[in-house]
């Protein structure tokens, strides 16, 4: 009676089951196991599957595999059976299923095109390579064409076509001029994706050079050009001007009509593209408009993804890298310039050629078990699977009672040796196939051990080691281990075994040492192997060298006394400043010490004692100082000072319990200061060795105390003395003693959950030290779940101080547990922390942005709050986002620079500060959380009021000569509004008196000021502002240099040095009557002391004034001079009353007198005087002494005479000198006072004319004939 088929749901019970059933063999790499066991065969090298050849080679198909016994090969072409044997062109490789075809004797490689397969056969199976397409590489020539010159106007889209050649593979493309120079890109020309050059406008300088398109070849190297395309762009302004080469008014520059932006590629507004995954999308949006248009891209729902997406080609084209099911969807390309935006829409559709989520493995059996293959693929569309054995489909093989199919699936049940086999699993879609082979081979092996017998293992105390027995067998064999030939099994508590057989002692004791074996079993037979382990005693230095000071010329020994296990070699070797250490004749070494003769200034340094064995080693460190001759140490480790305790010392342990020891010790001296407390210090070799801690505080009566320990700590110890003067050096530490284990009795603190990305939680906390370890292998055990939800808890085990959450909600609380745990169990329950997953951005935007002027610097906002759910996070903050769009003054540049303004928490307004004024503004508010900015609001625009300016810029005070003061400025950097003038406010001092303040008001237009000085001593305070409407701005303020001739006044007037000194005037508008004076420049001592009220300088000279004469006063120069009056008042005895100024007087008069009686004299003889030609100009307002600031401070005395010129009349013209009162004294009667100072009018020089036409009131001045022989 046969016996019906069970339903599928037994199918899908018995497949569950399956599950739990023991795994394949694994055969180990062994080359004894492989070369003795049956193998089907396996492929292990193959071509790829669109195999492109150069036709100017020899073609090769790759095909290798192994199997024992070695497999056979043959090929298929194009689905039918290819027949080497035939072709003498076609051979195969020795013991390789490589197919070379050789061309050296003619062929065409093209007849030779196909799709090929490989079959690699055993008597166990036959194992199959993919289907391999063999294709011959092309590059086809350009067609020929003649090409006219494009005309296109200027500013118009151009697209100049490729259309190259088709290649295989595809060429690249490459556009050059006719001479082989690269095309320039940039946003405005650019080469698209298909090779065409887009220009999105045309302009007059790109008919400078043509255009050749190119296409580069990948295996024949080869680059084929195409004809050059000339351009002749129509213009109406046919003039180039480099200098205006992208810069923004170009287009307008030009005559360029400005347009819209409109798609040269792709065409309309939307188009849909298909991408494969695991490959590259490639979006491509290129626009035409005028200015250039900006290209941005976006997705639709969502972010692009920021790890995988690249901008190329100038933002034109959009690359997503390793495209996946989540990358679909719709992307969009928005094209905008200053005329408007269009976009355009890609739709994209992800679909996938098969992709393994479960390869099939290669099965081992023993006979009589049961095993599974698994063919599991996925696609888009769903891929379909089909199975083969040996290259044959599954339903033309012999029928097989012991396997069964279920889809995806072939079940094996109770194998035999017959069932032998390699299956194939195809699974395809119509974008492509996977190919995988795996066989089944059964195998009944007895166990065999692979590792050496009767292996020897030595290992320190305390240590952790593993034992190690590799075996294999078929069926898998049982492993138990055993130790000195007792019978219990070896698992648990200080022991592990791990599956592949290894035994771990997780902390080797004295008791743990003896010989260990290990068995394997199965049902063929057992196998057994020995491994004999001795614990060792571990190396230390208990006697460790000391930091010492030397002189120069001394002996210094260095200790080092080791203790380790006899049956041990011990070597101790020497390290100087960690470099191995050269024993030299000056120094001697022993098992226990290092001896150095006759130390020196280079022995100094860190010496390092290494005492090792072929198991462990330890290290202790010292410090040498070496000191000169009669110096002082000044170093770190110089002598302490008298008065601090000696270290303690022989320190012994004793009453050794779980958690306790008692420590003695042997006081040091205490130096006549008695020794008041211990601290008792401890060190441990696991968590931090070389690292000491504080562990107690003992008074200095006590020489023993009992110290509780924590458990699993290998402690060592040392004692440090303290007396009012100071701590002793620590002592020699005690030897180790290491505590049994113990569950832990804390657990870790600062528990924490964080999100570092928008789909994580980051949980970290700080790591427990070595004495709240209390075991070996401390871990810790992490619980989290969602808060408020009743879902069980989720936990992990983690070595280190942090473990991430993955595939969270977007900030949810978690509540948190973090416990501790070791090998002798876990620590108590832990407290529960709240944490929160990562952030997103924020989704929504403030709305209902208000914006109220508060005054020329300030706003005031108001906003609509977002609602909590769009924030996503944590609200951080409210950000407003601005900046200054453009001044309200015509062509003042301003920088556009973002800033930016933040409001913490939840709130609906806030104040905009430090704004410029007079000033138009925008303004865009974002909500701010712990990822970043959300979206932006809709723009919002305001403009500031008028305000007060800052102050003028470079504002400079210089002193041309003793008289006038010229001020110079810049207009403001911020006028912040309409300039209406400027202020000046001046006043001047002399230490603490001050004089009258004077306030000037000057045009917006005027940066430049001249004042006259009222005397050389006077220095002034200048206070310089600009105005606007809403008043004036932030001042400057500058003081005029002090007088070069500013000296203190001797007692000895003789002996001081002879100035040269001049007159000056006051300015009168009104009088134009001037009166000819003249004034002998005449050296006396200076005396800075004395200040008329009306002069600038002192000036000491003997006068003669003559008769009045009317003339026209000279034009008057736009620069403003001032006379300010003086601050000071004469509080010096009056000049005239000293008597060696009476007798200076005296001298010059007599003087005159007799230069008097000369020129009479020869004047009455008709004499003549020499003439020297000299052109007269007159010192005017251009005069470049004037113009440049000069003032000549020279004595005349040296220099040679002037000359001078007679008429036929007699009179003698003037000539120009510096120190003159002609040059000045035009208008006015010109007069000195009782105290010897002038009162003139002060005016410009007359020019020549005028001068010359009053030569004859000037003949009877004796004064003109003393300037001609001066």
């Amino acid at each position: 009676m046969a016996r019906q088929p069970p339903p599928p749901s037994v199918h899908a019970a018995i497949l569950l089951c399956l599950l739990s059933l023991s795994g394949a063999i694994e055969i180990p790499m062994d080359p004894s196991i492989q070369n003795e066991l049956s193998q089907p065969p396996t492929i292990t090298k193959q071509s790829v599957k669109d195999h492109i050849v150069d036709p100017r080679d020899n073609i090769l198909i790759e095909c290798e595999a192994k199997g024992n016994p070695a497999p056979s090969f043959h090929w298929t072409r194009n689905s039918r059976f290819f027949n080497i044997a035939k072709d003498p062109r076609v051979s195969m490789r020795r013991k390789s299923g490589t197919l070379v075809i050789d061309f050296r004797s003619g062929g065409r490689p093209e007849e030779y095109e196909g799709e090929y397969q490989c079959f690699a056969r055993n008597k166990f199976g036959t194992a199959l390579s993919n289907r391999i397409r063999l294709q011959v590489s092309k590059s086809p020539l350009w067609p020929k064409e003649n090409l006219d010159p494009v005309v296109v106007q200027e500013g118009a889209p151009l697209t100049l076509q490729c259309n190259p050649p088709p290649g295989l593979p595809s060429p690249v493309i490459f556009w050059m001029s006719s001479s082989m120079e690269p095309i320039t890109q940039d946003k405005r020309v650019s080469q698209g994706h298909n090779g065409d050059l887009y220009f999105s406008n045309v302009m007059l300088q790109d008919m400078q050079t043509d255009y050749s398109c190119n296409a580069r070849f990948h295996f024949t190297h080869t680059i084929q050009q195409k004809n050059a395309f000339t351009l002749k762009v129509l213009t109406n302004n046919p003039y180039n001007d480099s200098s205006l080469r992208n810069h923004p008014d170009m287009y307008s520059a030009r005559g360029v009509a400005e347009r819209t932006p409109s798609f040269m590629y792709p065409q309309g507004t939307a188009s849909s593209q298909m991408v494969l995954r695991g490959t590259d999308l490639l979006l491509e949006c290129i626009a035409s408009g005028v200015p250039t248009p900006d290209i941005a891209w976006y997705k639709k729902g969502g972010d692009l993804p920021s790890d995988k997406a690249k901008f190329e080609n100038f933002n034109k084209a959009l690359r997503i890298t390793n495209v996946s099911e989540e990358d679909s969807g719709e992307y969009f390309c928005l094209a905008s310039n200053k005329m408007g935006s269009i976009r355009h829409t890609i739709s994209v559709r992800v679909k996938a050629a098969p992709y393994w989520l479960d390869e099939p493995k290669n099965l081992i059996l023993a006979p009589g078990e049961d095993g599974r293959l698994v063919c599991r693929a996925n696609g888009n569309p769903k891929p379909t699977v089909q199975w083969m054995v040996n290259g044959e489909p599954l339903q033309s093989a012999p029928p097989n009672p012991n396997r069964e199919v279920a889809g995806d699936t072939i079940i094996f049940r109770d194998t035999q040796i017959s069932s032998r086999a390699v299956y194939q699993c195809n699974t395809s879609n119509e974008h492509g196939y996977l190919l995988a082979n795996a066989f089944v081979s059964v195998l009944d092996v007895p166990p065999r051990m692979l590792s050496p017998r009767n292996q020897l293992i030595r290992v320190i105390l305390y240590n952790r080691t593993r034992l190690d027995c590799p075996f294999f067998g078929s069926p898998i064999p049982t492993l138990r281990w055993f130790k000195n030939g007792q019978g219990s099994n070896l698992d648990g508590g200080n022991y592990h075994v791990y599956e592949n057989g290894s035994l771990e002692i997780k902390m080797i004791r004295k008791e743990d040492q003896g010989i260990y074996t290990c068995v394997a079993t199965n049902i063929l037979g057992k196998a057994e192997n020995q491994v004999r382990l001795e614990v060792k005693d571990p190396t230390r230095i208990y006697r460790m060298p000391e930091d010492q000071v030397a002189k120069r010329g001394t002996t210094v020994q260095l200790e080092c006394r080791v203790k380790h296990d006899p049956s041990l070699k011990l070597t101790v070797s020497w390290l100087k400043d960690d470099e191995p250490l050269y024993v030299g004749n000056r120094m001697k070494k022993e098992d226990d010490s290092l001896t150095i003769f006759g130390v020196a200034e280079r022995d100094q340094g860190s010496y390092t004692c290494v005492a090792s064995t072929e198991l462990d080693q330890d290290l202790a460190k010292a410090y040498l100082t070496v000191l000169a001759d009669q110096a002082t140490p000044t170093n770190r480790l110089a002598a302490l000072p008298k008065g601090r305790p000696d270290r303690p010392r022989d320190l012994e342990l004793t009453d050794l319990a779980e958690r306790s020891v008692r420590l003695t010790w042997i006081p040091g001296n205490d130096n006549n200061s008695p020794i008041t407390d211990y601290v008792v210090q401890f060190e441990e070799d696991q968590f931090q060795p070389g690292v000491w801690h504080d562990h107690s505080k003992f008074p200095g009566s006590v020489n023993s105390a009992i110290l509780q320990l924590s458990p699993y700590v290998n402690y060592q110890f040392r004692v440090i003395a303290i007396n009012e003067v100071g701590s002793s050096h620590p002592s020699l530490p005690s030897e180790r003693y290491r505590t049994s284990g113990a569950p832990p009795e804390s657990n870790p603190a600062d528990v924490k959950g964080e999100g570092t990305r928008k789909n994580n939680m980051e949980i970290t906390w700080t790591p427990m030290n070595a004495t709240s370890a209390f075991g070996p292998n401390l871990r810790y055990i992490v619980k989290w779940r969602r808060r408020e939800t009743r879902e069980t808890w989720n936990n992990a085990t983690v070595w280190g101080s942090r473990y991430v959450v993955g595939q969270t909600p977007v900030y949810v609380p978690y509540e948190i547990r973090v416990q501790a745990e070791n090998d002798f169990g876990k620590g108590p329950e832990p407290d529960t922390v709240i944490g929160y997953s990562g952030e997103d951005y924020p989704r929504a935007a403030p709305t209902d942005v208000k914006i109220r002027v508060l005054n020329s610097t300030a706003i005031s906002l108001q906003w609509n709050r977002v609602y909590p759910d769009t924030v996503q996070g944590q609200l951080r903050e409210y950000r407003a986002y601005y900046w200054r769009e453009s001044s309200l003054l015509k062509n003042l540049w301003v920088s556009q620079k973002r800033q930016q303004a933040s409001f913490p928490g939840d709130r609906p307004r806030g104040v905009v500060s430090r704004l410029f004024p007079y000033s138009n503004y925008k303004l865009e508010m974002v909500v701010v959380n712990g990822r970043g900015d959300g979206p932006r609001s809709e723009t919002k625009e305001f403009t500031t009021p008028e305000g007060v300016p800052s102050a003028p810029r470079r504002f400079r005070v210089r002193q041309p000569n003793l008289e006038t003061i010229n001020l110079e400025w810049d207009h403001p950097e911020h006028p912040n509004g309409i300039l209406i003038g400027y202020t000046l406010k001046y006043v001047a001092f002399n230490g603490t008196k001050l004089g009258k303040q004077i306030v000037e008001n000057f045009s917006p237009n005027q940066t430049k000021f001249t004042m006259q000085r009222a005397d050389p001593v006077s220095r002034y305070r200048f206070t310089l502002s600009a105005r606007t409407q809403v008043g004036s701005g932030e001042a400057v303020t500058e003081e005029s240099p002090a007088p070069p001739n500013e000296a203190t006044p001797t007692a000895a007037p003789p002996t001081l040095p002879p100035t040269t000194v001049s007159v000056t005037g006051v300015v009168s508008s009104t009088d134009a009557t001037a009166t000819a004076a003249t004034t002998e420049a005449t050296t006396v001592p200076t005396i800075p002391s004395v200040a008329p009220t009306t002069m600038a300088t002192t000036t000491v000279a003997t006068t003669t004034t003559t008769a009045a004469t009317t003339m026209e006063r000279p034009p008057t120069t736009t620069s403003e001079t001032k006379m300010p009056e003086s601050a000071y008042t004469n509080n010096q005895a009056d000049i005239a009353t000293q008597g060696w100024f009476i007798g200076l007087m005296c001298a010059i008069a007599l003087l005159v007198l007799i230069l008097l009686i000369v020129c009479f004299i020869k004047r009455s003889r008709g004499g003549k005087y020499p003439v020297r030609e000299k052109k007269d100009v007159p010192l005017g307002p251009e005069d470049p002494k004037e113009e440049d600031g000069s003032f000549d401070y020279s004595d005349e005395d040296n220099k040679p005479l002037q000359g001078s010129q007679t008429s036929l009349d007699g009179t003698i013209k003037q000539q120009e000198s510096d120190d003159s009162l002609v040059d000045y004294g035009e208008g006015g009667e010109g007069q000195f006072n009782e105290d010897g100072s002038f009162i003139g009018q002060y005016t410009v020089k007359k020019d020549k004319e005028e001068t010359e036409g009053n030569e004859s009131s000037e003949a009877t001045s004796p004064v003109n004939a003393i300037y001609s022989l001066a």
